[in-house]
């Protein structure tokens, strides 16, 4: 890769309105030059054009350790934004996640490289109403979610995929969507916002 993609750390925040001239805004800055393609420039921050649902889904993947399987870009399909939890493999898989919806990533213990370096270890987003707190292991947490006030804890790093809810925090790990460790599942999984509301689902993966 030649750096063609860029991360800045940032709370990151999009906004989704109703269907009458909706549309949805992003501050901050993604990864990807997928996400160029998608956006253009708006008032210092990022509009992406057309008519929305108040729903928004976040496509969340992990651990995809340089394999990124047709079934999890199936799956990604109409996310309008991706987050995933680190262990990427390498530069070329935030490429094809960008060319879906603007995406978000954080480093995982197995990406090296320069371009892994460039990679925040934890990330915050704001989606609609609701806090999101990326990181990519779970016990190296450095937050009081419910005293930072948020509402989802998205990592990864076990490969085991599990939804908790811990004192109304929602804490998700999707799994791992790359290769088979022992006989974990291959998964993905999703949010869906709606305005202060959120609801996760985890999703298995065809078998190889």
């Amino acid at each position: 890769m030649t750096g063609a993609f860029r991360v800045k750390p940032a709370v990151f925040t999009l906004d989704a309105h109703g269907a009458d001239g909706g549309y949805m805004l992003l501050h901050g800055h993604c990864s990807g030059t997928g996400y160029h393609e998608k956006t253009t420039s708006f008032d210092g921050s990022w509009r992406i054009g057309g008519h929305l649902s108040t729903a928004i889904r976040i496509g969340l993947i992990s651990d995809t350790h340089d394999l990124l399987r047709p079934q999890a870009i199936d799956f990604l399909r109409g996310s309008d934004f991706i987050i995933h939890a680190g262990d990427i493999g390498d530069s070329d898989i935030i490429e094809e996640l960008a060319r879906i919806a603007p995406v978000t990533v954080v480093r995982g213990n197995n990406d090296a490289g320069a371009w892994a370096r460039a990679l925040p270890e934890t990330e915050l987003v704001k989606i609609g109403g609701i806090f999101i707190y990326v990181i990519h292991d779970l016990a190296e947490l450095d937050i009081d979610p419910i005293a930072a006030g948020v509402q989802v804890v998205v990592s990864g790093h076990s490969h085991k995929p599990v939804i908790e809810h811990r004192d109304g925090v929602i804490f998700v790990n999707s799994g791992s969507a790359g290769p088979r460790r022992f006989k974990l599942p291959i998964s993905v999984a999703e949010l869906v916002v709606a305005g202060s509301t959120v609801s996760a689902r985890l999703v298995e993966l065809s078998s190889e």
